[in-house]
């Protein structure tokens, strides 16, 4: 299989229709498929061979979603980076991804002269509407090269690799296939209701794989993409009205300010059919204030990973679903198969807890460089997705925990060990530890726990001043303890952050919200 097929498919089917609309500038399928072969050209033009990457930092816009068709058709790997890192963040994932070419919009362009460390970078490559800075070669000026008829990769090639947070302490790099990533496209479609005539606007960023499995799947139908630059709440109800949007994809926080906001009812959105929702847990209160704000929406709950492309299960559109399966994420989805499991990697009795594991077509190639690490998350064909879940007598899938120490904070995943590892390079640092709290507006905040060294002292500002100059700011902890005592340890010597957590999530029945 092949990514551009899809693209190819909807050029064919629908080559007059709707592909993209970005503030006032449309183009229909026809004309989104000649610029991606022409872009793709221009990449090749650059050096952009079988297996070289390329990332790009930037907003949403219908450029971004060109590139990722452009790239793979010219045989890349597209590499997205997360809007919100920091530029060491930024460094380390283009050494370590070894990527040649860096696209940039108008919100970053000053951003290649913040990193020390370009990697192997050779052009940096301005997708923005503005001027094109100097140094930079211009998007556009792409188009003029010949272009690529179809890509020299395919299957179980990677087209893309996309950095999540590590254990240990660094990003990982999720290599996902060609066939990952278009079976994904192909479960996502009956699994949402994309049909030919779905208008789907992308509210959430395009470098998280919750909005880009949506990228793909549209595509496949040959539907309508929308995009807003970033997440605001009257613009992005203004673009579904005037749009007439029928679909999109939020995490909770998103469905939170929108149900929210002050004048949600002035805005036409009858139009909007279903919105899956991911990424973190959904509060009941949050799921009650939608519904009445949005009285004709489906809200649908799905679950997934990077390392899935991601979609792992969902709940069934068709059904309604009332008391405990509200809890539930879902059935595993066309071609995934899902069982839960002991320490052992033995599948426990239904209604027992255990790790989530998963296999199928849609699981990644491994983690870029991390050969040890992928033979570990993928030993014995499935993926161990270090969720604690359980799975009903219907086949219902629940999480109920976390097995790694991962905070999800406003639909962002953050790793505690990353954290802990930025927090530890402040002078006068003993020991830290850091752990999710609950937090009714985000789900869980960053809570750090730092013991000094002997006869030093530090404070919770600076603990917070420094962090922010090792990583994202949203990664950073919103609250410090400061304790003299040493933090309390296992026999084998490990941190015991469940009696960190205890006090913090007393009278709940799981410690994540």
């Amino acid at each position: 299989m092949f990514l551009t097929q899809g693209l190819r498919r909807a050029a064919t089917i629908h080559p007059h229709g709707v592909s993209t609309i970005f503030r006032d500038r449309r183009r229909t399928w026809s004309e989104t498929a000649d610029r991606v072969s022409r872009i793709a050209g221009g990449l090749a033009a650059l050096g952009l061979g079988t297996g070289d990457r390329a990332a790009i930092l930037a907003l949403n816009s219908d450029r971004y979603f060109e590139a990722m068709y452009a790239v793979p058709m010219a045989g890349g790997i597209i590499v997205p980076l997360n809007t919100r890192l920091a530029p060491p963040e930024i460094d380390f994932i283009l050494e370590d991804s070894g990527a040649m070419l860096l696209l940039v919009d108008d919100a970053f362009a000053t951003m290649p002269a913040q990193l020390t460390q370009m990697g192997g970078v050779r052009q940096v490559i301005y997708i923005g509407d503005g001027p094109t800075p100097a140094g930079m070669l211009g998007y556009e000026s792409l188009l003029a090269e010949p272009f690529v008829t179809d890509s020299p990769a395919g299957g179980h090639d990677v087209a893309g690799i996309f950095y999540t947070g590590g254990t240990t302490g660094r990003s990982k790099g999720v290599m996902l296939t060609h066939d990952n990533l278009v079976s994904n496209a192909a479960m996502m479609g009956p699994a949402v209701g994309y049909q030919h005539d779905s208008i789907y606007i992308h509210a959430a960023p395009m470098f998280h794989l919750a909005d880009g499995a949506s990228t793909f799947a549209i595509t496949v139908v040959g539907g309508t993409h929308v995009f807003v630059s970033r997440f605001d709440p009257a613009e992005l109800l203004g673009e579904i009205a005037r749009n007439k949007v029928t679909n999109t994809l939020l995490v909770p926080t998103m469905i939170n300010a929108l149900a929210n906001f002050p004048t949600v009812g002035d805005y036409d959105v009858s139009t909007l059919r279903v919105v899956p929702y991911g990424a973190s847990p959904m509060p009941d209160a949050v799921l009650q204030a939608a519904t009445r704000a949005f009285p004709t929406v489906q809200f649908l709950h799905v679950y997934g990973m990077s390392e899935a492309s991601p979609l792992v299960t969902a709940m069934d559109r068709h059904i309604a679903v009332t008391g405990d399966r509200l809890k539930s994420c879902g059935l595993p989805c066309t071609l995934v198969e899902v069982r839960i499991a002991d320490e052992n990697d033995n599948e426990v009795p239904r209604g027992t807890v255990g790790e989530v594991q998963v296999r199928g077509p849609n699981i990644m190639r491994g983690y870029w460089n991390l050969p040890d690490v992928t033979a570990a998350a993928l030993r014995g064909g499935w993926y161990h997705s270090a969720d604690g879940g359980m799975m009903d007598a219907d086949g219902y899938v629940y999480i109920v925990d976390r097995l790694k120490d991962m905070i999800i904070s406003g639909g962002e995943n953050i790793y505690s060990a990353e954290v802990e590892s930025a927090i530890s390079l402040l002078d006068g640092v003993s020991e830290v530890a850091v752990i999710g709290i609950p937090d009714d507006k985000w789900g869980e905040t960053v809570h750090a726990v730092v013991v000094p060294k002997a006869g030093r002292t530090l404070t919770p500002e600076q603990v917070i001043a420094h962090s922010r100059t090792q990583i994202a700011g949203f990664k950073c902890p919103r609250s410090v303890e400061i304790r003299a005592a040493p933090l309390p340890l296992s026999g084998a010597g490990k941190v015991l952050k469940t009696n960190l957590r205890e006090p913090f999530w007393a009278g709940r029945s799981k410690q994540v919200s």
